[in-house]
C-alpha cells in the first residue's frame, strides 16, 4: 500500500496473551535512535491504541509510506527494535509479509470546524 504524502495509514497487531504490559514498557522508553530514524523516514502523527492483545497503530508519512517503508527497511536501528519485540507479537503481518491494513469504511468531516 502506498497511500499519498499526509494521508492517515492504520494498521493493527496482534500480542501474543499477556505481553501488553511489556508492549507497553518498551513504548513508554522507545530509543532516541528510533524517534530519529521515524523523522528521517518522514513518519509522523504516529499513534498506538492497544485493547488487551489487540494493537491497532495510525501514522501519516510526509513522501508516502513506500518512501517511509524503504528508509526503515535498510535500518540497523530498526532491525535491532524489531528484533527486541519479535518475543511479544502473535502476528504482524499477512503470510505473504503484507502488514495488517485496516479498510476505511466510513468518514465524517463536518462542513465547518467545531465551534465556528
Amino acid at each position: 500500500m502506498n497511500a499519498a504524502p499526509e494521508e492517515p495509514l492504520v494498521f493493527m497487531y496482534r500480542l501474543k496473551p499477556g505481553m501488553g504490559a511489556e508492549y507497553d514498557r518498551a513504548h513508554r522508553a522507545v530509543w532516541p535512535e528510533i524517534l530519529a530514524l521515524l523523522d528521517a523516514a518522514g513518519i509522523y502523527d504516529y499513534r498506538i491504541w492497544r485493547r488487551g492483545d489487540l494493537v491497532v497503530s495510525s501514522m501519516r508519512t510526509v513522501k508516502g509510506f513506500d518512501y517511509a517503508s524503504r528508509v526503515t527497511a535498510t535500518s540497523e536501528v530498526q532491525a535491532r527494535w524489531t528484533a527486541s519485540l519479535a518475543h511479544v507479537f502473535e502476528q504482524i503481518s499477512d503470510e505473504d509479509g503484507t502488514p495488517l491494513w485496516l479498510d476505511l469504511v466510513f468518514a465524517h468531516r463536518p462542513q465547518e470546524e467545531p465551534g465556528r
